[in-house]
């Protein structure tokens, strides 16, 4: 158990991948015989699911393989790491395919027949990356001990690697013994494990402060002051629900949200508390929205257990950046509830959703709600777009002279799939710096109105741009 905890300590703290991969290799060397099928399933599942660390893993794993004592699992871990992507190291002489092929047979006999199984499946792999090496790893399939092994699985493993390795073209067998795709994401094996054997056991993660001040939300408590503009956080419909999560502002001032107080400062302040009990009796639902932002969530429970999954949508056309969550628990509901927040993605794209799970365990019965702080920055100062009425005829000619003549851009052509609107960019130079420009101009004849959008790469001059342009239509 200790071997496990060790392994998920490892995993859930790892900045930087190369490190754990390193310490679970040396995990499995020191404390082979304690090491659960999990653990080297684990790494593996990482592995092929991060291309940034693959190279060094099979570096690792291949260099770890030609210690003069080598554990079983590191052979399991070696073989399929090596047979997926031995190819990444096979430049190096020291490395070579032959020699890989060679190290990995060396620790053949000594293993298990499951580990001789999986080893052959290495090899048949060898086969599509190294085609140099064929015949060595065909004269391995042949042996009498591998094509009249007593063991079943072992035995048609080498009968059908052989004739694969002998009928496919090399266009097959690439098709066939392609590189493994990436595994699902779920819960690690490893805390499932852990919790199976110990229901009661979670961990609590406790997030230290940003110390560098952003946008915040606040759920469940009043807004603090922040050099930013904070989110306005108010009631949400109890009819909204998460499969309309980039539903129209105006339905949802229909649907009742209301507009947050204001403090003296003039900054908005938010106490959503009542309403949030409202969720007491509703398993999901739709916690918050405005035009930015729509938090709802979902609880699954088991006995004293609950998962929370929160589902944080970006209605912009930004990114939302430096996304982070914490979730405080004050005194004394720390005691009486355990909570363990999995991580969430850190930029979340326009009109995208992203979920993050809530893991609570009641350990006594308790009266206050924990607290759910939001933080993300987003900006688009540097997008300016205004809507207008035509004050003259929709004249094509006069637009051009306007646009192109007057004020000097260069028209883009067939960038727009509408051919009535007009897409230009430029340089406006100055002696400190140059800054670009983007602009798209959409008439529409039948409202007699226009959509002006600018972007500049400074953000006061698409505004003055938009507003100067606006007044020219």
């Amino acid at each position: 158990l200790q071997v496990l905890k060790v392994a998920i300590l490892a995993e859930k703290y790892a900045t930087d991948y190369t490190w754990y991969v390193d310490v679970i290799l040396k995990l499995i060397r020191i404390a082979g015989d304690y090491v659960s099928e999990e653990v080297w399933y684990r790494v593996i599942q990482i592995v092929v699911n991060r291309e940034d660390v693959q190279g060094y893993a099979a570096k690792t794993v291949f260099e770890a393989l030609q210690r003069p004592a080598c554990h079983e699992n590191m052979v399991k871990v070696g073989g399929y790491i090596l047979g997926e992507f031995g190819n990444l190291i096979a430049g190096d002489a020291r490395s070579s395919p032959q020699v890989q092929f060679e190290l990995l047979h060396s620790k053949y006999h000594l293993c298990s027949i499951a580990t001789r199984s999986l080893l052959l499946s290495a090899y048949v792999k060898f086969c599509n990356l190294f085609p140099e090496i064929k015949g060595m790893i065909q004269e391995v399939f042949r042996m009498d001990h591998n094509l009249r092994n007593p063991d079943a699985e072992l035995q048609q493993r080498a009968v059908e690697y052989l004739q694969l390795s002998r009928i496919a073209s090399p266009d097959v067998l690439a098709t066939i013994l392609e590189e493994m795709p990436p595994f699902p994401e779920k819960e690690s094996s490893l805390l499932a494990k852990l919790k199976k054997s110990k229901p009661h056991v979670e961990e609590l993660v406790s997030q230290t402060a940003e110390k560098k001040q952003r946008p915040t939300a606040l759920i469940n408590q009043d807004a603090k002051r922040t050099s930013g503009q904070l989110l306005d956080i108010s009631p949400s419909a109890e009819s909204r629900t998460l499969v309309d999560i980039f539903g129209s502002p105006a339905a949802a001032v229909a649907n009742g949200v209301s507009s947050a107080a204001t403090s003296s400062n003039g900054e908005p302040t938010v106490n959503n508390f009542p309403d949030v009990l409202r969720f007491s009796v509703k398993n999901s639902g739709v916690l918050y929205e405005d035009v930015t932002i729509q938090v709802g969530y979902k609880l699954e429970t088991r006995a004293n257990l609950a998962r929370l999954g929160m589902f944080y949508g970006n209605k912009t056309n930004y990114s939302f950046t430096e996304f982070s969550t914490s979730l405080c628990c004050p005194s004394p509901l720390n005691t009486q509830l355990i909570a363990q927040c999995k991580p969430v993605d850190s930029t979340i794209t326009g009109g995208s959703q992203v979920q993050q799970l809530i893991n609570f365990v009641c350990e006594q019965e308790f009266h206050r709600c924990p607290l759910l702080h939001l933080a993300f920055s987003f900006s688009s100062t540097q997008e300016n777009q205004k809507i207008f009425a035509a004050k003259t005829a929709m004249d094509p000619e006069q637009i051009r002279a306007k646009v192109l003549i007057g004020f000097g851009p260069k028209l883009l052509q067939q960038v727009d799939p509408n051919p009535e609107n007009y897409v230009c960019a430029g340089i406006i130079n100055t002696k400190m710096q140059q800054i670009g420009t983007l602009i798209r101009l959409e008439p529409n004849k039948q409202a007699m109105m226009y959509r002006l959008t600018v972007r500049s790469s400074r953000d006061t001059v698409a505004s003055h741009l938009c507003d100067i342009l606006s007044q020219q239509f």
